[in-house]
């Protein structure tokens, strides 16, 4: 047999004996338009995504794509 410990709480020693065998009710299921509306909802964050993306990644990279340009401020033009 299992020796139990004293706990402090008296709601923690009796938490056995308050257990149900009440099963909770089953889910309904979603209906064909909110299935629909959270896969629009899925697509349309996922499509703004891949398009900030495909945007954003001409921005970050560097300028070293073409040769002959090079970055030069005006005060050392005139140097």
């Amino acid at each position: 047999m299992f020796r139990r410990e004293a706990v402090p709480f008296t709601f923690v020693a009796e938490a056995d004996a308050f257990r149900s065998n009440v099963a909770p009710p089953p889910r309904e299921r979603p209906s064909a338009s909110q299935v629909l509306t959270r896969t629009m909802i899925g697509l349309t964050v996922v499509a703004g995504l891949v398009g900030s993306l495909l945007l954003g990644t001409p921005a970050l990279e560097s300028g070293t794509s073409s040769p002959g340009h090079s970055q030069s401020s005006e005060a050392s033009r005139n140097r």
